[in-house]
């Protein structure tokens, strides 16, 4: 049929960070096409309520907790996500967030925080599941971006520097692994409306659809589900032409007045 290509029939997903916004839409949406889910992040009863409208639409899902941020946690969740599947196929590194600070003002722990959340958990993570997706000669990993990457935000500079490491970090991962069967993409997400989304438009007392930074052409915030299609499409065979690139998805650019 037409959207073959997009299914994920047999196919075993992780994905960080899954227990609200971008991470749950995603399991959601790669469930409805096929995958069975393992869900990892560190609020369990988030987790649980993920896993329960995975299992009502008839498929698998295994909540694991874990801090990413921990490299001995990956192993311990890509070792269970193996011993109750018997292969992983499919991982999003979707775990991360920021806080909102001039530069001057962040101190090291922060530094370290930020940087661990969002840069070290994808290296972590892809290195682990690396092994088992090589040998099996097949595997996609999915890493989330943020166009805070490609801007100058100065509030942000750390989470910004860790997104850009990302982009990098998928190009040479892709570099590596590709020939060996295993692609490595990513998406780079504009203003999407998450919980951590909120947060920062409470921070700059403005409402929960404000676009924050440079205007996008479409107008609005996004919705996690759109991140979600971008990452099924870098996980399922539709893009099996497609790795080492950092899509940024983001509502379009917005064209400087004339007038």
């Amino acid at each position: 049929m037409a959207d073959g290509m997009f299914s994920l029939d047999g196919r075993v997903a992780i994905v960080t960070g899954s227990g609200t916004g971008i991470g749950r839409a995603t399991a959601l949406l790669l469930a409805e096409h096929g995958a069975d889910i393992v869900l990892a992040a560190r609020r369990v009863a988030l987790l649980e309520n993920t896993a329960a409208s995975i299992r009502e639409i008839g498929r698998r899902a295994l909540v694991v907790p874990t801090d990413v941020t921990d490299f001995g946690a990956c192993e311990h969740l890509v070792g269970t996500a193996l011993e109750e599947f018997g292969h992983v196929d499919v991982l999003v590194n979707n775990s991360g967030g920021s806080i909102n600070k001039a530069p001057e003002s962040w101190t090291v722990d922060e530094w370290h925080q930020i940087v661990n959340l969002n840069l070290s958990s994808v290296w972590f993570m892809s290195q682990v599941v690396a092994t088992p997706m090589l040998a099996q000669g097949r595997g996609a990993i999915v890493n989330i971006s943020s166009g805070a990457s490609f801007l100058a935000l100065p509030t942000v500079a750390p989470y910004g520097a860790a997104k850009a490491g990302i982009n990098s970090l998928t190009r040479a991962l892709a570099a590596a692994w590709t020939g060996q069967g295993v692609r490595v993409n990513a998406v780079a997400c504009g203003a999407i409306k998450t919980e951590g989304y909120n947060k920062s438009t409470k921070r700059a007392q403005q409402t929960d659809d404000s676009i924050l930074g440079p205007g996008n052409a479409i107008g609005r915030v996004g919705r996690p589900e759109e991140i979600a299609y971008p990452v099924l499409f870098f996980a399922s065979d539709a893009s099996s032409y497609c790795s080492g690139q950092t899509l940024w998805v983001n509502g379009g650019v917005k064209a400087p007045s004339t007038m």
